[in-house]
């Protein structure tokens, strides 16, 4: 018996819809399951995240709880040694006897000559780290995860005694080797301007020397496999060759070398050591097709042999100064450069003295490239001008990260030798020339440190700054004769100390870490030797 046609019709549209609400049914169930397995997901990477961060506490803690060890019995056996007298040579007598404002009263000089020890970070720091919560749409990511961690270590500097013959050796075999004294992060950025008053370095003495230029000093860079070694460039085109001596008695000129342009005769710019110590870059101009980067060898020093200067071929500036050139923190060696043509220019190592560059970018600055600097955790290639931009470049994905727009004109970029994530900036507005950033935190200034100027209305480009071994602290000059001292802890922006170290200008100030000195640069033609603890 056959059904009637509509009765047909309702059957197959019956039929239909079970098979559709069958679907719905079956994908709302996939929904469900696929959100119950994300909160799933998520839970367990925050549960990483806490137990990575309780693991990360627990090596630090364990770190510091053995340096404090290495600490006392490294004071336990300088107090048992026998104490030595030091003879300072000084150029100027007490005309150059540095005058501590933060603590007139004179300090003994006749102390031992310890390691040099920026003072340790109080561990007396509240720490509380929440546990996990059962929330499920609670997620922690890596970077706010990192934010958790309080807490730093000061890093044992590594003795390097007096350079010799074997050790000119060894670092000519190193070759490409790269040795850098921070390998590990540490986090210093909760630490900033969490104190409301500054903690002073220990000033002691200081003696002063003849920089055998004669004309200014320009630039001075530290020796990164022996910080007993330093050059110096200034605007006489030579490059001068020093040592400190271990006792800090004073310093010895290991060789001069001409360095001028064969063209323009130009003096070098900025110089910068090759990350194996046995060879010093320079950067001039790109005016006139003048070569733009010298290379000189200095490999055996010890031999009193003339130091081989070589001059690259690839001219890529396209005119006027080239400003800065750093070398990379990165496992494979190579450089970047910046210049007033806004260029900022990256050279890879392409065989033994040969590069090859790489144009980052010449069209993201309006203005002069004034310092480039390379981030240590990531290929990001910073950038500062006069154009008010600090950019970040990021090497491996070809475009910029991030532009970060300031109130005044940029004049040098310097990250912090412990934290990776932390950078500072010199700026050209008084009273706020220093300016810390996080890497992660898209432009958001962490704090502003500055100065007050007495013999200059403007902030010179020529003025740089330096990082203390543990981070804590950077080191200025100034338009006056005078060192500023910031410590990043101090929530004030005054120099936590200045110290009156020279007869005019200071360019810029060192820290060597292998010995208790800053030694410093100036425009009276002289060297300054401080002795820090």
């Amino acid at each position: 018996m056959g059904l009637e046609p509509n009765e047909k019709s309702k059957r197959t549209e019956h039929g239909q819809n079970g098979v559709v609400n069958g679907r719905e049914e079956h994908e709302e169930a996939l929904v469900a399951l696929v959100e119950h397995r994300t909160r799933e997901v998520k839970n367990l990477r925050y549960y990483i995240s806490y137990y990575t961060i309780q693991l990360e506490e627990a090596e630090r803690r364990l770190q510091e709880s053995k340096s404090k060890l290495a600490l006392l019995r490294g004071q336990t056996s300088a107090r048992s040694s026998e104490v030595e007298t030091k003879h300072v040579k000084t150029d100027h007598g007490s005309k150059n006897a540095l005058s501590h404002k933060s603590e007139p009263s004179s300090k003994n000089h006749h102390q031992s000559n310890p390691h040099l020890l920026v003072p340790v970070v109080s561990s007396k720091i509240s720490q509380s780290i929440p546990l996990p919560p059962s929330p499920p749409h609670t997620s922690v990511t890596k970077s706010s995860a990192v934010g958790l961690m309080i807490g730093s270590t000061v890093k044992s500097a590594k003795s390097h005694g007096v350079y010799n013959e074997q050790e000119d050796i060894e670092i000519k075999e190193r070759g490409n080797k790269r040795k850098f004294g921070q390998e590990e992060h540490e986090e210093l950025i909760a630490l900033i301007c969490k104190s409301s008053s500054p903690r002073s370095v220990d000033y002691q003495m200081s003696s002063h020397f003849s920089s055998q230029h004669k004309r200014r000093v320009r630039c001075i860079a530290l020796c990164p496999v022996n910080d007993q070694r330093f050059a110096t460039s200034a605007l006489d085109g030579v490059v001068n060759l020093w040592e400190v001596h271990s006792s800090g008695s004073g310093v010895s000129l290991l060789r001069t070398t001409d360095c001028i342009s064969p063209k323009q005769r130009r003096w070098p710019e900025d110089i910068a050591w090759h990350p194996g110590g046995n060879r010093l870059f320079s950067v001039h101009s790109a005016d006139g097709q003048d070569s733009q980067i010298s290379v000189t060898d200095l490999s055996g020093v010890q031999g009193g042999g003339r130091a081989h200067v070589n001059f690259l071929e690839d001219k890529p500036h396209v005119k006027g100064v080239i400003n800065s050139i750093v070398f990379l923190p990165w496992e494979n060696t190579s450089f970047v450069t910046g210049g007033t043509d806004h260029a900022v220019i990256m050279w890879n190592e392409n065989g033994e003295n040969k590069w090859k560059p790489t144009l980052l970018h010449r069209n993201s600055h309006s203005s002069a490239v004034m310092g480039v600097a390379g981030m240590h955790q990531k290929q990001i290639v910073l950038s500062a001008g006069k154009d008010k931009r600090i950019l970040g470049y990021d090497v491996d994905v070809g475009i910029p990260d991030f532009v970060h727009q300031v109130d005044s004109k940029c004049l040098s970029v310097l990250p912090n030798p412990c934290d990776f994530n932390l950078f500072m900036v010199q700026t050209g507005t008084h009273e706020r020339q220093l300016r810390l950033f996080d890497i992660r935190s898209k432009g958001i200034e962490l704090h502003v440190f500055g100065w007050k100027q007495e013999s200059s209305d403007s902030q010179s480009a020529l003025i740089n700054q330096a990082w203390s071994p543990s981070g804590l602290y950077i080191t200025s000059g100034s338009a006056d004769p005078t060192i500023h001292i910031f410590d990043i802890r101090y929530n004030g922006h005054k120099p936590s100390q200045s110290i009156e170290a020279h007869q005019k200008r200071v360019f810029r100030a060192m820290w060597l870490h292998s010995v208790p000195f800053l030694v410093s640069i100036s425009s009276d033609l002289n060297i300054g030797l401080h002795k820090v603890v």
